[in-house]
C-alpha cells in the first residue's frame, strides 16, 4: 500500500525536501534521495494525523485583538518582503536539484582552522561527488545571496545591525581573532558565505516542491534564531526557508528533521508557538548548546549519548520515523 501524505506538506533535514507522490527523475544523484524519502512518508502522515497541526484558535479580549492587529501588520510586511525577493528563480530542468556555490567555503588567513567546524567541507563534498561520477559540475545550481530585505523576513534590524560589530560576529562563529578584523573584511570573508548559503536553503524548498527533492550542500544553521546567533550559525536559514515556503509555495505544514549531533535550538525557539511546524530532533543532550527551554518546543525528541554505535543510531532513527 502506498502512503501519500498531505500534498502541501514537506520535510526538512537541514536542507529541505518535500514528500511528494514520486521521487524526481532529474539528472544525477536521484537515487541519493530516494531511500531517505520513503521513510519520511509514514512519519509525516503520523505526525499530522487527526488534525494535530491545526491552526491555533483565536483569543478574545481587547489585548488579544491589539496583539492580533500588530501581528497582522508584521505578517503583512513579512509577506511583502518575501514576494519581492529574488531568492526564488527558475532553474532549468537540465540542472540537478543540488545547490552549491564555491562562495560557501570560508577561508581567510587561516582563521577558519581555529574552529573545529570544517568551513570548507561543502566544496569537498561536491568535489567528491564529481570525482565519483555521481554529479556533473554543470548540473549544480548556484544560489543568489540573501540580501538584507530577505534576512528581515525573520531577523530584526537590531540583530542585523549587531553583525556590524566584528566582536559580535567573533562570538557567534566562536573564533576570537575575528574580533580584531575590520568589519568590511568580516562581511566579505565570513558573513557573505553565510548569506549565499541562506539563499541556497531558501531556493532548495522551491526546487524540492518542483522536483520532489532537493539538497542544499550548505546551510542548516540550526543554532541561530531570529534574535540570536551562536554555534557558528549567523543567520536563521531554516526559519527563513519555511516562511518563504508558507508564502510562495502554498505549503501549510512543515516537519523539521534535525539529525545534527547538537540540538537545533534556533529553529525550535523561532517556531515555539507555531502549530504548523512539527520538529523531530535527534541530538546528544550532553553537549552544546544545553538549551533546556528550547527543548520544550521539540515535538519528538530522540536523545543519543556519545559513543552510540552506527547500528543503534540508525535503529533509533528508524523508530522515530515510523
Amino acid at each position: 500500500m502506498s502512503i501519500v501524505p498531505h500534498p502541501r506538506t514537506f520535510a526538512t533535514c537541514q536542507s529541505l525536501a518535500p514528500i511528494q507522490n514520486n521521487v524526481s527523475t532529474s539528472p544525477p544523484i536521484k537515487s541519493f534521495a530516494a531511500l531517505f524519502f520513503c521513510k519520511l512518508r509514514q512519519s509525516i502522515t503520523n505526525a499530522f494525523a487527526g488534525g494535530e497541526m491545526a491552526t491555533a484558535s483565536s483569543s478574545s479580549g481587547d489585548s488579544s485583538r491589539t496583539a492580533a492587529s500588530e501581528n497582522d501588520g508584521g505578517e503583512s510586511e513579512r509577506r511583502s518582503r518575501i514576494l519581492s525577493s529574488k531568492l526564488y528563480f527558475d532553474v532549468h530542468t537540465s540542472k540537478a536539484p543540488l545547490i552549491y556555490s564555491p562562495s560557501y567555503d570560508i577561508s581567510f588567513l587561516g582563521i577558519e582552522k581555529l574552529h573545529p567546524f570544517d568551513s570548507s567541507k561543502w566544496g569537498r563534498i561536491c568535489r567528491f561527488l564529481i570525482a565519483e561520477g555521481l554529479l556533473d559540475k554543470k548540473h549544480i545550481v548556484e544560489p543568489a545571496e540573501a540580501k538584507r530585505e530577505d534576512l528581515l523576513v525573520v531577523h530584526s534590524e537590531s540583530y542585523l545591525d549587531s553583525l556590524k560589530s566584528s566582536l559580535n560576529v567573533s562570538t557567534i562563529v566562536e573564533v576570537p581573532p575575528v574580533a580584531l578584523l575590520p568589519n568590511c573584511l568580516v562581511d566579505k570573508y565570513v558573513l557573505y558565505p553565510f548569506r549565499k548559503q541562506v539563499g541556497g536553503t531558501v531556493l532548495a524548498a522551491k526546487l524540492a516542491k518542483e522536483r520532489g527533492w532537493a539538497i542544499n550542500v550548505g546551510g542548516g544553521f540550526h543554532h541561530c534564531s531570529a534574535e540570536k546567533g551562536g554555534g557558528f550559525c549567523v543567520y536563521a536559514d531554516i526559519s527563513l526557508c519555511i516562511h518563504f515556503a508558507f508564502t510562495r509555495l502554498n505549503i501549510s505544514r512543515v516537519m523539521i528533521i534535525d539529525l545534527d549531533a547538537h540540538q537545533g535550538n534556533g529553529h525550535e525557539v523561532d517556531f515555539s508557538d507555531d502549530k504548523r511546524v512539527y520538529i523531530v530532533d535527534m541530538y546528544n543532550p550532553d553537549i552544546y548548546p544545553f538549551d533546556y527551554e528550547a527543548r520544550r518546543y521539540i515535538n519528538q525528541k530522540v536523545e543519543v549519548a556519545s559513543g552510540t554505535a552506527t547500528n543503534e543510531y540508525l535503529s533509533k532513527l528508524d523508530g522515530a520515523l515510523k
